[in-house]
């Protein structure tokens, strides 16, 4: 049984997961996303998701939840691991793909997750506070942990506040790299800057002719606007039209202006692994996943702390 796991990331509508179905198709693999989005039901215009069973390709970890449930990344990390093996113990080969870079962070350096439940109490208390009061409280508690995340991210310096304050110790020292568990390539879908803008405008055109603002209407009779599935980009907005706060015009461009940032904030996050392997073309992607599946004896060589030398293996294979 391998134990190779080949991850496909890239900001949102880079066309990672149209990619990852024809090379999944091509390699044998089923697909294990690391979306933290489309792991809800009921979302599915907003969140752009893929269903790549009419292709012929398994994919897992969408729709697990309702939008009105918790769900960590020490939960998905769990489920993730567990998906991953069982694809490799039916002689497939796993593709983690998506833009979630804690998601992927998670599986690739297996790291720990504080074993801290959710506390609604706090959470609500610290959700009245803004960004910026959130950010002078945790790099007072913790300095480390502003480096390691998305700090416009207002869910994950709520988390990383709680972790702080319940366990009485920094969340950076609590999220530590443990022994890989998998031997990995990771491969990352480079588009140009201009071309990803316009694919994103694009999208969220397309989003609205498919219905997104329906899609929110019925989620709005079922699900409260506090709830963090509710804040994504694209409900966030579209619940601020029905709630006539402002025009759809302004919501379409918001919903724009706001996946543009996130986009950023992703290839920031990528950037700082070193490890990624970017790519322009599918043919590129397909040189480094047949290099990575065929090197049966040099893939053995790992450094001292089990790492996959990834790099040395696939070296003279890279074209950018």
């Amino acid at each position: 049984m391998s134990n190779k796991l080949i991850v496909i990331l890239g900001p949102t509508a880079s066309g990672k997961s149209v990619l990852a179905v024809e090379l999944a198709k091509k390699f044998k693999g089923e697909i294990v996303s690391a979306d933290s989005r489309q792991i809800y039901r009921e979302m599915d215009i907003g969140t752009a998701k893929v269903i790549s069973k009419k292709e012929g390709v398994s994919y897992h970890l969408i729709d697990i939840i309702n939008p009105d449930q918790e769900f960590t990344v020490a939960e998905y990390k769990k489920r993730a691991i567990k998906t991953i093996k069982n694809i490799q113990k039916c002689n497939k080969v796993p593709f983690l793909v998506g833009g979630t870079g804690l998601y992927i962070k998670a599986i690739v350096d297996n790291l720990k997750i504080p074993p801290v439940p959710p506390d609604k109490v706090l959470r609500n208390r610290l959700n009245k506070k803004s960004i910026r009061e959130l950010i002078k409280k945790l790099k007072r508690l913790d300095p480390e942990a502003i480096v390691q995340f998305d700090i416009k991210d207002k869910r994950r310096l709520i988390r990383a506040l709680e972790v702080c304050l319940l366990t009485k110790k920094p969340f950076s020292q609590q999220r530590l790299q443990g022994k890989p568990l998998f031997e990995t390539l990771q491969i990352g879908l480079k588009v140009p800057r201009k071309k990803l803008y316009k694919r994103i405008n694009e999208r969220v055109d397309e989003m609205i002719e498919k219905g997104l603002i329906e899609e929110v209407k019925k989620l709005n009779k079922r699900y409260s606007w506090d709830l963090p599935s509710m804040s994504g980009i694209g409900y966030k907005q579209i619940g601020m039209y029905l709630h006539k706060e402002i025009d759809l015009e302004r919501a379409i461009e918001l919903i724009k202006r706001d996946t543009r940032r996130y986009a950023r904030r992703q290839m920031t996050w990528f950037r700082q692994d070193k490890r990624i392997h970017w790519v322009k073309t599918k043919k590129e992607a397909e040189k480094l996943i047949k290099a990575f599946l065929d090197n049966h004896s040099r893939s053995e060589n790992l450094s001292g702390d089990g790492r996959t030398r990834t790099g040395d293996l696939l070296r003279d294979r890279q074209t950018l």
